[in-house]
């Protein structure tokens, strides 16, 4: 565990990093904007357990070997932007048979699928890896213990912090989402929330393909 003092300096510099927007917050907006606040809260869950995946990842030595190798890296970011690019296309080309009637059904089933998607694109980031190796290590002492126990408790509460900082994301997503249902209705609401949380998707989708592109 890290000195008390240490720890400290990380609460600050994470919530610092987190409150500033990044594509997890953009992504969570996104499907606030769309589903409200119930699936705004559910993907920053998703999204934060991606975050523990990805500590653990580091913990093992794995987030190490994606970094250093050019073409798992690569591989692992184009999977990423892939699957952007795919759910916000999903989102563009929705019937609009699709509406609130047919949302009313399944809702459950439906909170479950953005809560796994959630997941799979914090998951499939190669930059949170790059970020835990970059950002962590500045906050772990051998002198007090196993290295792996402290990037675990680092990226835990990291990931708590998330929760807090994303779930205010969501809840202004899922007012810009109500503004909007207030000023449109019926098959139009629905398409404007479509064409928004796709546009973000396929935005965030174009920016992972971009990023670090001098390691291809």
């Amino acid at each position: 565990m890290p000195e008390a003092s240490t720890f400290e300096l990380f609460v600050a510099a994470a919530l610092a990093l987190l409150l500033v927007p990044g594509p997890a917050v953009f992504y969570v907006i996104a499907r606030s904007v769309e589903g409200g606040r119930p699936a705004g809260l559910v993907s920053v869950l998703g999204v934060e357990i991606g975050t523990l995946v990805h500590a653990a990842f580091a913990a093992a030595g794995l987030s190490a070997i994606l970094v250093s190798s050019a073409t798992a890296f690569s591989i692992v970011k184009w999977l990423g932007a892939a699957y952007l690019v795919w759910l916000g296309l999903q989102h563009l080309l929705a019937h609009d048979s699709s509406d609130d009637e047919a949302l009313s059904v399944g809702r459950e089933e439906r909170l479950s699928r953005v809560f796994a998607q959630s997941v799979l694109v914090q998951v499939s980031n190669p930059k949170v890896a790059l970020f835990f190796l970059a950002f962590l290590p500045q906050f772990v002492d051998p002198s007090r213990g196993a290295t792996w126990t402290q990037v675990v408790v680092l990226g835990a509460t990291l990931a708590a912090l998330g929760l807090f900082t994303d779930g205010l994301y969501a809840l202004v997503g899922g007012a810009a989402g109500n503004w909007l249902k207030q000023k449109s209705a019926g098959a139009d609401l629905r398409r404007v929330r479509l064409y928004v949380s796709g546009g973000i998707c396929i935005a965030l989708g174009a920016a992972t393909a971009i990023a670090g592109s001098g390691k291809d």
